[in-house]
């Protein structure tokens, strides 16, 4: 029942938050207290400092991981009762939501292809999002700042000309997309980027000047990105993913379309990997999937927007595909 519970929550932890939120004025005095990144209490994940989750995934026996990925969490502020623009990162409800359901979800394909970074920011509440002119402007611009600050020190103590690959999910994307633009586009940093992961958010094709969609499996130093739905499904604005970078996530390639025995594999919260679980097919802006073949799949069928899933909807995909772009990369430079 436990991992039930949990899965709904994870399915539904952005998809569920249409609340009415109290227009209160943002106001400086109530700003949380920065982070110090040279503290390993900023992080909730260093090479040095593993979850639980990530620790079987990180500790292998063969050689060490030669390149480093930078994971920024997605939306995780959401009560609507919680008057706060932003989580103080000594949160503990927040702290048990990065590790045990962004970082165990999200970060985690990654975690053999790369150690994982995964700073502590204050990020923003949902409702900074419809109330962007009312507090959410100014509440995001903290958050970035601290996105900022933690890849900054990074870079300075951490990375030590390692090849990086950055990822992230929803509000993560966004910051993540400004990242990319402040350090790696059109700057000599890019030719360490083995690629971006940044789904969740509408992208399009040319957000950055330099850093290009990939449009196959083993391309390196652009960017892939999607937003997934069930299939033949529109938002609310059915025109707001229009135009947006739509990777395709099983294949990697131009292909609009798969097939079941294509689907490497969903990350259920019990754990467990579920091969061949779904279909898609690209349109404008978006994936559409089948309902997941998994326990809870009655209860997908009542859901339309997959967002939450993005990324371990599509786990072991992106683990693999992950790997060959690292390969790919550590082979030509």
């Amino acid at each position: 029942m436990k991992n039930k519970v949990f899965v709904l929550l994870l399915l539904i932890f952005i998809v569920g938050c249409k609340g009415s939120y109290q227009a209160i004025g943002f106001e400086k005095q109530h700003i949380p207290t920065a982070p110090d990144y040279s503290s390993e209490n900023s992080w909730a994940v260093l090479p040095t400092k593993y979850s639980e989750g990530l620790q079987k995934l990180a500790s292998h026996d063969v050689e060490p991981l030669k390149a480093d990925v930078f994971y920024v969490y997605p939306t995780l502020l959401m009560d609507a009762k919680d008057l706060r623009w932003n989580a103080p990162i000594d949160d503990v409800t927040q702290k048990n939501r990065i590790i045990h359901m962004a970082v165990k979800n999200q970060a985690s394909p990654f975690a053999t292809s790369g150690r994982i970074y995964v700073p502590i920011y204050r990020q923003a509440h949902i409702k900074s999002y419809s109330l962007y002119n009312k507090g959410g402007k100014e509440a995001f611009e903290i958050a970035y700042a601290d996105v900022k600050k933690a890849f900054e020190f990074y870079l300075k103590n951490y990375n030590n000309n390692r090849p990086i690959i950055i990822a992230s999910h929803s509000q993560g994307t966004s910051h993540t997309t400004q990242l990319l633009k402040d350090f790696f586009d059109n700057k000599p940093l890019q030719k360490r980027l083995v690629a971006a992961y940044i789904p969740g958010m509408g992208i399009k094709p040319n957000e950055f000047k330099t850093i290009q969609p990939m449009t196959n499996p083993k391309q390196t130093g652009g960017f892939v990105s999607w937003n997934t739905r069930k299939m033949n499904s529109y938002p609310k604005n059915k025109d707001v993913y229009k135009g947006s970078v739509t990777t395709n996530p099983i294949t990697w390639d131009v292909s609009k379309t798969t097939k079941l025995h294509q689907h490497k594999g969903f990350l259920y919260s019990n754990g467990k990997i579920y091969t061949q679980a779904l279909k898609i097919e690209i349109t404008d802006g978006m994936v559409w999937s089948t309902n997941p073949k998994f326990p809870l799949r009655l209860f997908m069928s009542f859901i339309k927007n997959y967002h939450a899933g993005d990324i371990n909807l599509f786990w072991q995909d992106i683990k693999e595909n992950v790997a060959l772009r690292t390969k790919t990369w550590l082979e030509n430079n």
